[in-house]
């Protein structure tokens, strides 16, 4: 009995701090620009987007994935709760343009404040791919603890997801990523479906993919957490 009282003390607590995490969400992202981001793609570098890959339509965010980069926050972050809402598009481009190839996103984040922009810094991925949303990719030598076991560093390393929250294709979707004290978690569509420790990273900035297929975003947002 006195495990089961602890066990819902500790799931109250726990919803408290959800909660309360929400309401101190703030935009990320306005509606109206981009103002606190900035954009690389690979072959115009900097903040030159001339083709628009990353425009702001209808208070939507419309990534055109036409060419590979993204945008990043200017400020850093390290306990956080973001929350974002998706959805795919229907235009793919090379080389995600066959009708066998899934679309793909993904939210990075602890960009170190001083990395090289070039597609893709060192970071913890967010995945956003059809099919796989909320996996954990570790990118340039990042680890995590997952299970109990720390992942193996490499350029690229997966963890999959646990669970399954994705809803269907054009549909829209809430993904949260939260990060307090090096342990993470990725919710989708309020289902927790992958959870980590001990991260190797612990700050930085917060990237969005543009990686092939078009995608919009009508809400990010993020909570600091003390």
């Amino acid at each position: 009995m006195k495990k089961g009282i602890t066990g819902c003390l500790l799931l109250a607590c726990f919803f408290v701090q959800a909660q309360k995490q929400t309401k101190n969400l703030k935009p990320l992202f306005n509606g109206k620009n981009l103002n606190g981001w900035y954009s690389f793609l690979t072959s115009k570098g900097k903040n030159s987007d001339p083709e628009k890959v990353f425009n702001i339509e209808n208070g939507l965010l419309h990534i055109s994935g036409k060419e590979f980069g993204y945008i990043c926050t200017e400020k850093v972050y390290n306990n956080f709760h973001l929350v974002v809402e998706f959805k795919w598009g229907t235009k793919k481009y090379p080389p995600r343009d066959a009708d066998t190839t899934r679309r793909d996103n993904g939210i990075l984040y602890f960009v170190p404040q001083n990395a090289t922009d070039f597609v893709w810094p060192k970071s913890i991925e967010c995945q956003i791919q059809e099919g796989d949303v909320g996996d954990f990719w570790m990118v340039d030598s990042t680890t995590i603890v997952v299970d109990g076991v720390r992942t193996i560093p490499k350029d690229f390393n997966r963890a999959q997801k646990k669970a399954d929250g994705e809803k269907p294709t054009g549909e829209w979707n809430r993904v949260e990523v939260i990060a307090n004290n090096g342990n993470l978690t990725h919710i989708v569509n309020g289902i927790t479906v992958n959870k980590a420790t001990g991260a190797s990273l612990s700050k930085g900035k917060i990237i969005i993919q543009s990686e092939g297929a078009e995608i919009y975003y009508r809400k990010i947002e993020i909570a600091v957490l003390k």
